[in-house]
């Protein structure tokens, strides 16, 4: 679609010369220049930058927003995890987006964030949907000033992003310690230099009651012996991270803490639900195990106090659903405030991981970033984005792109046989 407005200004301010190209006995000159302009490929200012439409596609637990302009640029952006049953969300938020300009986006931010306070925007759904179309458009903001999005973050500390294997071992039944080991010797081999774990087994045997949270002794052993095997398999220097999903209370999670503290881990993540932030503080006075947490905490807000009593060594919120990429900073410079790396939770795609990594690359107090190890499996992922820039991971790192604007696409319509089932698909 050809710019007519941005040409016409151009010319406009270009006047003088076309009227002396009038008068001049070079008279070709201002058909040159001319012809010149309209065969140069550009936009028109920012400042005429407005968002035209939104449309969205589900993908099992991932909402892809994609927020289009009057200048043939659109931006994506993915919410996870808190996005089922959103579909109605997203087409209110987008109405309230159209005819705004993509740039401002904290502006834009704040304002659907405020006109939801009655609405559940301090968390869950609302949220979750908020960070995918906060991170659509600091994508656009990205293509539209020809720059990457760490730039417009502030730039960048690093080139590449360390990440962790998450090694999905969860899907087997009551693995046994070998399992544990093998899984975790075969992602060394595959270059990572830290892995996570999942210790939360509903159904251990050991369980004498589903609903109570206390561990018997019989699960402690278990956790004991399966991160023992890690260890005792891949040696001192590789990073062993431990996640319990906020499964248990909190003698269990003090007595796990101490029990594993010879391992040295890298951290134990989440051991009880994320709502009482005195309960963490207590864990963490009583352990040199490093505690974790953040993935189903919202907004900066929701960490302020978690981070004000020490609670825990280490914060995780997740791009794609703590109010998107601006929030995660924000939640990154707080963290350091006081001396605590940032370690997001990414269960994404490729797009979510690529966006979150811009984030990890413009702050001080980077530590990890999480890897999925269905990216590796399931072919559904590569099917499903667009990028051309080499290999997705190498030797545990990913290198941040330097393609304007976030650096992944997705590929509609690759996606469409993977889209949620009675739900409308990008329409």
């Amino acid at each position: 679609m050809k710019n007519i407005n941005s040409r016409r200004a151009f010319l406009g301010k270009a006047a003088s010369v076309a009227a002396l190209a009038t008068i001049s006995p070079l008279a070709g000159f201002g058909r040159g220049y001319e012809k010149a302009i309209e065969e140069t490929k550009k936009s028109s200012v920012p400042s005429d930058l407005k968002i035209t439409e939104v449309k969205c596609g589900y993908i099992r637990g991932s909402l892809f927003v994609k927020v289009y302009t009057n200048q043939d640029i659109y931006g994506c952006g993915e919410g996870v995890d808190a996005i089922s049953g959103t579909y109605h969300l997203v087409n209110s938020i987008g109405r309230r987006l159209n005819g705004q300009n993509p740039l401002n986006v904290h502006r834009i931010f704040e304002e659907i964030r405020r006109a939801g306070f009655f609405g559940g925007a301090q968390a869950g759904m609302y949220v979750a949907v908020l960070s995918a179309f906060e991170t659509a458009l600091w994508d656009i903001a990205g293509k539209a000033l020809n720059v990457p999005v760490y730039q417009l973050l502030g730039g960048k500390f690093r080139d590449k992003v360390r990440v962790y294997s998450d090694t999905a071992l969860y899907r087997s039944n009551n693995p046994l310690p070998k399992e544990f080991a093998d899984s975790a010797v075969e992602a060394v081999k595959m270059g990572f230099n830290a892995i996570k774990f999942d210790i939360d087994q509903a159904a251990d045997p050991n369980r004498f009651d589903r609903y109570n949270w206390t561990a018997s002794q019989g699960e402690l052993q278990r956790m004991h012996d399966q991160l023992a095997a890690v260890r005792e398999a891949v040696g001192p220097k590789i990073d062993i991270a431990v996640d319990m999903h906020g499964r248990y209370d909190l003698n269990t999670a003090l007595a796990i803490s101490k029990k594993v503290e010879p391992l040295n881990l890298l951290w134990l993540e989440e051991p009880i639900p994320a709502e009482n932030v005195e309960a963490y503080r207590l864990i963490a006075q009583e352990t040199t195990t490093p505690i974790a947490a953040g993935e189903n905490i919202y907004l900066a807000y929701g960490f302020r106090k978690l981070l004000e009593i020490g609670g825990v060594e280490a914060v995780m919120p997740d791009m794609q659903k703590c109010g998107g990429l601006g929030e995660g900073q924000r939640i990154a410079n707080l963290a350091n405030l006081y001396y605590i790396p940032f370690a997001p939770h990414m269960v994404a795609s490729f797009l979510g991981a690529m966006a979150c990594a811009h984030v990890c690359v413009s702050v001080p107090n980077f530590l990890i970033m999480e890897w999925q190890s269905y990216f590796h499996t399931n072919p559904m992922f590569k099917e499903i984005v667009t990028f051309d820039e080499g290999d997705w991971v190498k030797d545990s790192f990913i290198k941040v792109s330097e393609k304007p604007g976030i650096g992944v696409d997705i590929n509609q319509e690759a996606m469409k046989k993977y889209a949620v089932p009675g739900v409308p698909f990008f329409e």
